[in-house]
């Protein structure tokens, strides 16, 4: 049995090869940053485009460092990323290939610098994930979890009194509450969104000024509402605390970049 250098899954070498003849559609990649997920983007955009038909080879490591500029890291690691998706199969010794059955998979790809109006997409997209996961939470949350999200929400405050904007540690608050429900799944979806969720820097910078403190705190006290209501098991209550947060905050947001020309 032989394995896959990618993944160190097993493979089966096929009877016969289609020859590569993709490197056309490869360029350059910019340097800075990102680089492999750019590199996706662009051969996940010609995969389900019909660019790279199915069962097509793409080019070896070798042409597609020397079609991009990147390291070969960020090739494998691309291909990998690909495969992962079901984009792509890898055969020992022969390469990669578009896969035969393809679809477009689910990817949501924004940082601090994407556009606000992608952000509160977002934002929306995960109430309902949230809401649920708080009643959940409320329902399931042993002692030791619940003081879990106690420190967290303890740990905004203190980053709040020192001032800064506190994003890591709301989104820590979060993921805690996610924890709380015992479906692994709540968390991982948060953490495929990121902290960008929050997008105080999109919208404040990277400082938070004295007269961003008022709307801090009241982040703050919405929070202490939803820790309340899991701290008392009251599943509809933890619910509702965090449809108003979550609400709340997208509306919040989208007030402030209207008022500083933020789109």
């Amino acid at each position: 049995m032989s394995y896959d250098d990618l993944t160190c899954n097993p493979v089966v070498k096929p009877v016969a090869t289609r020859p590569t003849k993709n490197l056309a559609l490869l360029r350059p990649l910019d340097a800075p940053r990102r680089l492999t997920a750019e590199l996706v983007a662009r051969l996940t955009a010609d995969i389900t485009s019909g660019k790279l038909p199915p069962g097509s080879k793409l080019p070896t490591e070798q042409e597609m460092i020397a079609a991009t500029g990147v390291s070969r890291s960020v090739i494998r690691e691309a291909v990998a990323m690909l495969r992962a998706d079901g984009l792509v199969t890898t055969r020992q010794g022969v390469g990669a290939f578009v896969a035969e059955q393809i679809r477009r998979p689910f990817r949501v790809d924004f940082d601090e610098n994407s556009p606000l109006r992608d952000v509160l997409n977002v934002m929306e997209l995960r109430t309902g994930v949230e809401i649920e996961a708080a009643g959940l939470a409320a329902q399931r949350a042993s002692a030791a979890q619940i003081k879990r999200i106690a420190h967290r929400y303890d740990a905004i405050q203190a980053a709040i009194e020192r001032g800064e904007l506190a994003v890591d540690e709301d989104f820590a608050f979060h993921c805690e509450i996610a924890d709380a429900t015992g479906n692994p799944q709540f968390r991982r979806f948060l953490e495929y969104l990121g902290r960008f969720i929050i997008p105080r820097r999109t919208v404040w910078g990277s400082s938070a000024p004295a007269a961003n403190r008022p709307h801090l705190e009241l982040f703050q006290r919405e929070h202490r509402e939803i820790l309340r209501a899991i701290e008392k098991h009251a599943v509809e209550g933890a619910r509702a605390a965090m449809q108003r947060h979550l609400l709340n905050s997208r509306a919040r947001y989208e007030k402030i970049a209207a008022e500083r020309g933020i789109k």
